[in-house]
């Protein structure tokens, strides 16, 4: 289904960029075919998807560093379509992002790329910048110590004024148990794409749909696939404006074409 069928402007609060040419053109074509009027972009292709989801199943870990400076340039002219998230390298240190934190508009962690856990002094260092910048944290969790959801409901106590995501509701697939490990931790919030849709309705359901975002992972998900996933919970308007725009908008600070 495309965005014809809904009721209001959407926002992908996550989507991809791939160092490659032609992936902005590409992104925004795609967008623009599915009713998608703005997204937070991160840096994608980092680690190649084997090298991925080997680290994701066994551990290890990669210490390159994201093509940010190739989101922000894409952003930047994108007419406000495209927002920039910095994709942070921690074994590299917190110096680029802070010297350009006020180029962003949000931060991305990723243990299954870069290995480290919550509670590692890296990463609190980048949580930190992001939250003196009033910048949103884009996580995914794990199922190793140090990156499950219980010790990002610890990450978000240590910095109750910043918005932590909740990336993809868990790497399952079917974290319903995340989903109600983060409830009780309000500045925590949820993002769907890649999930069933049990467990959407779930995350509505257990956290309201003020703490659920929409988002597609393009472009490893076309926008169809999570747009048909949200049409077949058949949710109200007042629902779906919250997930597909509202949130976005109240957690990125800014307003939106």
């Amino acid at each position: 289904m495309t965005a014809a069928a809904l009721p209001c402007p959407i926002f992908d609060f996550h989507a991809r960029l791939l160092p490659r040419p032609g992936a902005t053109e590409d992104l925004l074509t795609t967008m623009a075919g599915a009713g998608i009027a703005g997204a937070a972009v991160a840096a994608g292709g980092v680690v190649g998807l084997d090298v991925l989801s080997a680290q994701i199943t066994y551990g290890g870990y990669s210490t390159a560093t994201p093509a940010n400076d190739a989101v922000l340039a894409a952003c930047a002219a994108s007419g406000g379509r495209l927002v920039p998230f910095y994709f942070a390298n921690p074994h590299a240190g917190v110096r680029a992002y802070r010297a350009q934190v006020d180029a962003y508009r949000g931060l991305e962690l990723s243990p299954a790329v870069h290995g480290l856990s919550f509670d590692d002094p890296r990463t609190r260092d980048y949580v930190a910048v992001a939250s003196d910048a009033g910048h949103p944290v884009y996580v995914v969790c794990l199922g190793r110590p140090g990156t499950r959801p219980a010790d990002l409901v610890a990450l978000a106590a240590r910095f109750p004024r910043t918005t932590f995501v909740f990336g993809h509701c868990g790497h399952t697939g079917i974290d319903i148990a995340g989903i109600d490990m983060i409830a009780a931790r309000e500045n925590v919030v949820a993002e769907t794409s890649g999930c069933f849709g049990v467990v959407v309705r779930h995350a509505l359901s257990r956290l309201g749909p003020r703490r659920v975002l929409f988002g597609t992972e393009y472009p490893l998900q076309h926008p169809a696939v999570e747009l048909a996933k949200y049409a077949s919970l058949d949710l109200s308007a007042d629902d779906w404006r919250q997930v597909a725009w509202h949130n976005a908008r109240r957690i990125l600070r800014e307003e939106y074409p």
